[in-house]
């Protein structure tokens, strides 16, 4: 997390899948409607407990599979079998076995010994880097070399830089064999002159395109870069680079926008939502649903609203739906269930709004 590219694609991830709103539906007929008298809503949308937030218990979990692994939270039920509440728990406490048959078991480790949890009872987010489909392995510890480049990179653009950098030119004074009282031939007055004339004549900006004069067989040696040096600033972009594939996140949304434009930027903020959070989202809704639900809630389902996410997106939507109403393919209550929201009286004729008025049915239809 030292490495500003690793903090912001985790930051970005963890703390944008916890104000994500998730809401609880249920199917209703040929529509859905949001469940809010559900117990499951209020610990999704809510509170996860008493002092934590539904949205900051999957940030956490979510922080927490990124850097470790996996993400754990323990439910709490009441003595109806119902969960009260979400007991966020560290990754270290946690462990996992898996039986011949691929059924999870988790293993809590208490002050008073371990503790056997049923695949019910915990809610689990594995990092999307899982080889065997139940713990994840964290992308820090798969792009520790990616990570250790740019921690490279880092400390070298600190000890390049550091007391102002480099000197520009070394001027070498010929050493004479000779020396009297234990000095140089040339004595340690001339030397401060020396110095003081080629500081005089060679530093700042006033003096700059002056003359410069240098005496007694001294010699001037300009310093240069070398290629790596000259190649640093390239080198943090593909450092940058490498840990956005990492996290699957694109450049720009961590800031490297060398290649950013207007355009390409509104699309990979789509792509992030596309390809970056509704896998996170696919699993958050399937630990909640192993979780919250039992056999008698399949009418019941969990969706994340990504809308604000995907305002320009959104808009081509609705743009879309207006078309397919105005030519018929659609009417107004066949739209509103895509978008699920509930019917209303009059919307399941077919009528172009752009010619037909509100009062006007087709006359079939009337009939």
């Amino acid at each position: 997390m030292r490495v500003p590219a690793v903090n912001a694609a985790v930051s970005l991830i963890s703390t944008t899948l916890g104000t994500l709103p998730p809401k609880l539906y249920r199917r209703v007929d040929s529509h859905k409607e949001i469940a809010d008298d559900h117990p499951a809503h209020g610990l999704i949308h809510r509170r996860a407990n008493s002092w934590t937030s539904a949205g900051k218990l999957r940030a956490q979990l979510t922080l927490d599979a990124l850097l470790h692994g996996n993400g754990y939270a323990v439910a709490n039920r009441t003595s109806e079998g119902r969960v009260a509440e979400f007991f966020h728990v560290p990754p270290t406490a946690m462990s996992v076995e898996i039986d011949a048959y691929g059924e999870p078991t988790y293993k809590l480790s208490q002050t008073g010994g371990v503790r056997r949890l049923s695949y019910r009872d915990v809610l689990h987010i594995p990092a999307l880097t899982s080889f065997d489909g139940i713990a994840g392995r964290a992308p820090i510890t798969l792009a520790r070399e990616a990570i250790a480049l740019a921690l490279v990179m880092e400390e070298h653009g600190s000890k390049l830089f550091k007391d102002g950098a480099r000197p520009s030119t070394v001027i070498s004074y010929p050493a004479e064999a000779s020396k009297a009282d234990g000095q140089d031939k040339t004595g340690n007055t001339a030397r401060r002159k020396l110095i003081e004339a080629a500081r005089a004549g060679m530093a700042g900006v006033d003096n700059s395109g002056k003359l410069a004069i240098i005496f007694d067989g001294a010699t001037v040696t300009p310093f240069a870069f070398s290629s790596v040096d000259a190649q640093f600033l390239e080198l943090r972009r593909f450092a940058i680079d490498e840990i956005a594939r990492a996290f699957r996140v694109p450049p720009t949304m961590l800031f490297e926008l060398g290649r950013g434009t207007w355009g390409n930027t509104e699309q990979m903020g789509a792509q992030f939502v596309s390809y970056t959070l509704l896998p996170w989202i696919e699993a958050w809704t399937d630990a909640y649903s192993r979780v919250l639900f039992d056999e008698n809630d399949d009418d019941l389902s969990i969706e994340f609203v990504v809308d604000d996410l995907l305002r320009a997106d959104t808009a081509t939507r609705f743009e879309a739906y207006s078309k397919a109403i105005a030519s018929r393919v659609l009417n107004p209550n066949e739209v509103r269930a895509l978008e699920n929201r509930p019917p209303y009286e009059g919307g399941e004729h077919f009528v172009n709004p752009n010619t037909t008025t509100a009062a006007t049915v087709p006359a079939k239809e009337a009939a």
